[in-house]
């Protein structure tokens, strides 16, 4: 599966690259980075995206809102993939240089737009900062950049995405031992949007993860954990 996709996307950036338009071009490479990944090439996937987005970064500005949607998610693409490897303070420094690169472009477009179906803005970028604090096992970090969020602006995305950040913050809540946010924030994910808890196996291993560290599991939390197919 994971070779159909990267020759997939290895196709999308070659007809992208004849095409010569930058945002095609920026696109294509979103999916190769996502595909190294994928194939357990992370660091590949970091060097790939900030190539790209240095290479494109003056066509993708003359495209306005597109090129700047385009080129932050290039500098995200980048985040993620480098949180995805083992912690280390010189891989936590490059994350977090990329988010900045990506906030840096955001305020430059100044709005959450969703050009592309991407959702890039200052928003989609402060979720990111917090997802790859959680990739880092960094709960206080990422609570941290939590409060950090506009309520408004977040209440605005789609019921998806606020529920996979209530996800996110019940994860942060765990790692740093505040068990009853956690399960607060499990059942309001599941309010949102119920396909986004239990529809994604580890969020469903999280919900389980939850429940046995809660001494004893009050009514709601034992009725999610059955909604999940869970023993609680």
């Amino acid at each position: 599966m994971a070779i159909q996709a990267a020759l997939a996307a290895d196709r999308a950036l070659a007809a992208a690259e004849r095409s010569g338009d930058p945002v095609q071009i920026g696109a294509a490479a979103r999916r190769v980075a996502k595909s190294l990944v994928y194939q357990q090439r992370p660091e590949a996937a970091v060097e790939f995206a900030t190539a790209a987005a240095r290479h494109l970064a003056d066509g993708l500005t003359e495209r306005g809102s597109l090129g700047l949607s385009t080129l932050g998610m290039l500098y995200l693409s980048a985040a993620l993939a480098a949180s995805s490897q083992e912690r280390t303070t010189a891989r936590v420094r490059a994350a977090s240089g990329h988010v900045d690169e990506a906030a840096d472009v955001a305020d430059r477009q100044g709005a959450d737009l969703n050009m592309d179906w991407t959702m890039f803005g200052p928003t989609n970028v402060g979720l990111h900062r917090v997802d790859m604090q959680l990739r880092f096992e960094d709960g206080w970090s990422a609570l941290k950049a939590a409060d950090e969020l506009n309520p408004e602006a977040l209440g605005s995305m789609s019921r998806e995405r606020q529920a996979g950040h209530h996800v996110a913050m019940a994860r942060a809540s765990l790692l740093t031992r505040r068990k009853e946010f956690a399960a607060k924030e499990l059942l309001k994910a599941d309010e949102l949007a119920p396909e986004e808890v239990r529809g994604r196996p580890d969020t469903v291993s999280l919900v389980k993860d939850v429940v046995g560290a809660t001494p004893n599991p009050g009514g709601e939390l034992r009725a999610l954990a059955g909604r999940c197919g869970l023993r609680a």
